[in-house]
């Protein structure tokens, strides 16, 4: 006799909330599931800290504002829900109608990948990303291989550009760079 697979049960985006409200840990949802987030190293820290920090001296007192994985941030246009290492927002943050907590209009996403999440990152999540109407760029940090992966929307497509020690990375969305060099030697140094 062939085993049947146990139905998938599907969450609605009200029953993530109520979730996150009580739980220890974050949890990303998307398409009806969620997720718990695994946790980061003291490397991957450091290297989202860093990238804060440079970003955040480049933008103060303009309209683009930083923020740290704190932020809920939830891309309405695919129904994820999860918190990105660093997110830009220029202008006022716009607010999820079915979750304050939650904005929808990132400008830049950052997200320092982890060897247990590198595939998903660089495949389904940053499809995601793509969908969403105001982001411009989205920042991929591998740590592993030292570089830095740069997605920028040009018309309706998305351009890939890679960065590796010595260079800089120009996110011309924000007019702002980060020397790839600072973010390794923060990582390095955790």
């Amino acid at each position: 006799m062939a085993s049947i697979p146990a139905p998938r049960h599907r969450y609605t985006f009200e029953d993530y909330l109520e979730l996150e409200e009580v739980a220890r840990v974050r949890h990303e949802f998307f398409d009806g599931e969620i997720y718990a987030m695994a946790g980061g190293t003291p490397e991957h820290a450091a290297a989202a800290a860093a990238i804060t920090a440079i970003l955040g001296r480049q933008l103060q007192g303009g309209p683009c504002r930083v923020y740290s994985s704190d932020l809920r941030l939830r891309l309405v246009e695919t129904g994820l829900a999860t918190y990105p290492d660093v997110t830009v927002i220029c202008g006022p943050s716009e607010r999820d109608p079915q979750s304050p907590t939650h904005v929808t209009n990132p400008k830049v996403v950052v997200e320092v990948l982890s060897p247990s999440t590198a595939e998903y990152d660089r495949g389904e999540k940053l499809q995601h990303y793509q969908r969403s109407a105001s982001l411009a760029a989205v920042v991929l940090v591998d740590l592993e291989q030292a570089i830095v992966e740069l997605w920028t929307r040009s018309e309706q497509e998305w351009q890939r550009a890679t960065f590796s020690a010595g260079e800089m990375v120009a996110i011309d969305a924000l007019r702002a760079t980060i020397a790839v060099d600072e973010i390794l030697a923060a990582s390095r140094n955790a």
